[in-house]
């Protein structure tokens, strides 16, 4: 499986942190905590656009409501594709913590 780009990584841990409040406005307010950064809606949108081509997530829509003025909110969760990725991530990145730890401690 290809590796995950860290943007990806970081939207999939997201994904996951929210559960079933990850849509749009929730995803990019949480990234942009984690960034210290404003993470724009164009690359958000364009991320999971990638992503649910790639079928890392999967997207359903929501309800209109009359708070929402009609407009409907879609939600954002992972697959089961979605989450081996992360997983095979996170192992990886122990891997090479592990492998570099002292250089690391050094800088």
């Amino acid at each position: 499986m290809k590796e995950l780009s860290k943007i990806e990584e970081i939207l999939l841990l997201s994904i996951l942190e929210l559960g079933d409040k990850a849509y749009g406005f929730r995803i990019r307010h949480h990234i942009s905590e984690i960034l210290d950064k404003d993470f724009t809606y164009g690359n958000l949108y364009s991320a999971l656009d990638r992503m649910t081509k790639k079928q890392y997530v999967e997207k359903r829509r929501g309800e209109a409501t009359l708070q929402r003025q009609g407009k409907i909110r879609i939600y954002y969760t992972l697959s089961a594709r979605g989450r081996k990725a992360l997983k095979d991530a996170y192992q990886l990145n122990l891997k090479m913590w592990a492998r570099f730890r002292g250089l690391v401690q050094d800088l």
